[in-house]
Order: C-alpha cells, then sequence, then structure tokens
C-alpha cells in the first residue's frame, strides 16, 4: 500500500503524523511544481498537496493502483469530474473550520468598525474619526450553510451579544430553517455570513432580487465561494450604499485590478485567505492521520465527496 504523502521524508512525515500504519509505503509529493514519483502505478492514497490546484491529477488515468484521493480543502467542486470511478475522493471538511471562522469574524468586525479606513489613513498619519462605528452587538445574524464552518462561525458571535443567531442549511433540522425558507429570513438579517459549499443549488444564490430582500445597510461576508453572490447585483447594492460587504472570496477570482468591485463604497476584500493560517496545519495533519489508519484497516473514509 503506497501512499503520497506531501512531505520530504518518512521521517518528516511521521513527525507530522505519527507512526505510518503497518502495511503502508511513503513517497514524497510535495507541490504541483514537483514531477510526480516514478511509482505512479503503484500509489493508492494520493495527498493532493494543498492549494496545488488539479495539475496532480493530470495524469490520474495512469495510476492504476489508486484507491483515495485526499484533499486539503473544503471545496472539492472542481475534483468531482477528475476522481476515477470507484476511486473515493475525500474533502477537508473540519480542517478549515477554525481559520475561516476566524476569517469571517475579522471581516465583520473590520468592516463594521471600519478598520479598512483607518488603516489607509495610517500612511500618512491621518487622524480622523468617522462617525460612530457599527456594533454587532444588538444586531440579528443570519449564518448560510450550517455545516462545520457555520457552526465554528456561532460559536465565535455567541460572545458578542448579537440579538439573535439564525442558522440556515439545504435541509431543515431542529432550529435550522432550510435555503427555501431564505426569502423569508433575509428582511430580518442584519448580517449574513455565507459559509455554504459551491453547489448547483447554492450557485447565484445571492442574486439581486436576494440581495434586495435585505434591510438597509446590512453587511453581506462571504468566506465561501465567489458564485454564490452575484457579483453586478452585490456591485449595484454596494455602490448606491445600500448594503456593505466584507469578502474573503469573489467572482471572478483573482479578482482583476480593474474590477469596480475594488473600488466600489463599503466593500472589503480580502484575497481568498481564510484557510491559509497557522490552525491548518495540526489539523490537516490528523485528518491525514485518520485517514491513513482507516484506508490500511480497510475502514470507511471520513469526509467522502463522491
Amino acid at each position: 500500500m503506497l501512499a503520497w504523502l506531501p512531505f520530504e521524508t518518512r521521517a518528516e512525515a511521521e513527525q507530522a503524523l505519527g507512526p505510518l500504519p503497518e502495511g503502508v509505503d511513503f513517497a514524497p509529493f510535495t507541490g504541483p511544481d514537483q514531477p510526480l514519483p516514478d511509482s505512479i502505478a503503484e500509489v493508492g492514497f494520493l495527498v493532493v498537496p494543498y492549494l496545488g490546484g488539479t495539475s496532480p491529477l493530470e495524469r490520474v488515468g495512469e495510476m492504476t493502483s489508486l484507491e483515495v484521493i485526499q484533499l486539503n480543502l473544503a471545496g472539492y467542486d472542481a475534483f468531482l469530474d477528475l476522481a476515477p470511478e470507484g476511486v473515493a475522493l475525500c474533502n477537508a471538511a473540519g480542517v478549515h473550520d477554525t481559520g475561516t471562522a476566524e476569517m469571517a469574524l475579522a471581516l465583520l468586525l473590520a468592516q463594521s468598525r471600519k478598520l479598512d479606513r483607518y488603516a489607509r489613513q495610517m500612511t500618512d498619519g491621518h487622524w480622523e474619526r468617522d462617525g460612530f462605528g457599527w456594533s454587532i452587538a444588538d444586531r440579528r445574524a443570519l449564518i448560510v450553510g450550517y455545516g462545520g464552518i457555520g457552526k465554528a462561525i456561532e460559536r465565535r458571535l455567541e460572545p458578542f451579544e448579537l440579538a439573535s443567531i439564525t442558522k440556515v442549511a439545504r435541509t431543515a433540522r431542529d432550529d435550522v430553517h432550510a435555503f427555501a425558507e431564505l426569502d423569508g429570513l433575509l428582511p430580518e438579517a442584519d448580517i449574513v455570513l455565507i459559509a455554504c459549499p459551491l453547489t448547483a443549488e447554492t450557485s447565484g444564490m445571492f442574486d439581486a432580487r436576494r440581495l434586495a430582500l435585505l434591510p438597509d445597510d446590512a453587511i453581506v461576508v462571504n468566506v465561501a465561494r465567489g458564485p454564490i453572490v452575484d457579483t453586478d447585483a452585490l456591485l449595484a447594492e454596494t455602490t448606491s450604499g445600500r448594503l456593505r460587504a466584507a469578502l474573503d472570496v469573489t467572482d471572478p477570482e483573482p479578482l482583476p485590478a480593474e474590477h469596480p468591485l475594488w473600488r466600489s463604497p463599503g466593500v472589503l476584500i480580502a484575497p481568498h485567505t481564510g484557510g491559509p493560517a497557522t490552525s491548518f496545519w495540526p489539523r490537516t495533519n490528523a485528518l491525514i492521520a485518520r485517514q491513513l489508519a482507516h484506508w490500511a484497516a480497510g475502514e470507511p473514509l471520513e469526509n467522502r465527496v463522491n
């Protein structure tokens, strides 16, 4: 049983993961800029290097022993059609919960308290208050996508004295509403935090009609995927000053330098950096270690998406 792992040596792999399961051999595969190992016909467990894109699967047809593709990303839509039939495609659900939830809260606070404006004033030592800050206390928050990241966002919001936190997922359960109920929930949301996966159902979910349902001065925070929000519709709302946005993802991405969203009032943009945080490494290593153990023992894998 051969695993391609994102470490230079077996010693480095075992320092991060613990001892490899009995019967599992190691080959290093650390990045898309590295040549594929010679053992392409023997690899059974492939960890796609983080932010390596889909390029490691360009020769997947030669991976005749492949059984598992393990991603280091929560998003998996770009890989679904590349996984051969019978090969398990597993994402990294849970690994990015901490970093992405922190990013969602950071974007929300920076936007609401005008920290981006004040940071720009630092370049020339300009001291000027811009009126009262917009406190998230007493506001009504709507979390769209109540999976691991959505739950992590909720835990971080709880100490901030919000008036309410409403949760939405694909299907209703307990105190979680269904996506189908969004139209009735949006008019009561001062803050919308988007954390759902990009699917056929969620693509374009926040179009002009849905954005128009939000109350004036609401903030849209997107840490999921750019195409969930209609960019032109959001741009129209922010340019008018009616809504504000704090975005870790955009559509298109990367956002071209000439795109008007960069200069729209009330928009704060980060370059899709919610996941890359120091919390990533211990969590992804723990996931890889568990998955290798499952694979070696013939047990069901975690986070299988196909």
